[in-house]
């Protein structure tokens, strides 16, 4: 069924979708992080660690079952994919598209504005990656803007907030994603929906959206939020 989101494991429910029937993925899996705790006892290592507990305990640092991508290749019409990554799992995605699938491939990079200040000798956190594969799939930017492959925006803490998701990306970029690779009334895939943003974003650009949220509380969140938005 079309706009729907199911409260599933993905890898589970994706089996259901036939064959070539969606014509873009943008999806934000679990990222793989080894070591999630700041040394030191400072306000701003408090704050980091407070957050990526929160992470921890909603079992978003432990990677996922790499099993979907097989699947997500089944259901696509012609391979047209953004995921969300850290830069650990780079070499993997490019094995998997680009080596083994001859996919092109674009970073995107949303470039936090208001990053947390310099920590631990290190660079400062204030980017993470979107990796695009394609091969055939439809990539058509409709003005400059669109088409640029750096967004700059700061962290939404109101809706970080509001919707209680530690991850929740910008509307504004899924939105971008959304125009530049599928059409109105194309269907759009998510099987790690978590708030809902990809939800919410392809009912303000007329497209069709399926998605999966095996969290519980998550899942929750992304019906009210659609109700909300259709109250509007």
């Amino acid at each position: 069924m079309l706009n729907v989101i199911y409260n599933e494991d993905c890898l589970i429910g994706i089996k259901k979708i036939p064959d070539k029937t969606v014509d873009l993925v943008i999806t934000d899996p679990p990222y793989k992080i080894n070591n999630h705790c700041a040394g030191g006892k400072t306000i701003l290592s408090d704050n980091l660690n407070k957050y990526n507990n929160e992470l921890y305990k909603n079992k978003l640092t432990q990677g996922y079952n790499y099993k979907i991508l097989d699947e997500l290749l089944r259901v696509m019409k012609k391979i047209n994919i953004y995921i969300f990554c850290n830069g650990e799992q780079i070499p993997f995605y490019i094995d998997y598209f680009v080596l083994q699938r001859n996919c092109k491939m674009d970073i995107i990079i949303w470039n936090k504005t208001n990053a947390l200040p310099l920590f631990n000798n290190k660079y400062l956190t204030d980017k993470e990656y979107c990796l695009y594969f394609r091969k055939g799939g439809y990539c058509c930017p409709q003005n400059y803007d669109d088409a640029k492959t750096v967004f700059y925006y700061p962290i939404n803490i109101k809706d970080k907030r509001k919707w209680r998701h530690p991850t929740i990306k910008p509307e504004l970029l899924i939105r971008k994603l959304i125009r530049n690779s599928s059409k109105e009334n194309d269907t759009i895939l998510d099987c790690f929906m978590g708030s809902g943003t990809t939800a919410i974003c392809c009912l303000k650009e007329n497209r069709n959206y399926i998605g999966f949220e095996i969290n519980k509380n998550f899942y929750e969140t992304c019906l009210r939020r659609i109700k909300e938005y259709k109250e509007e």
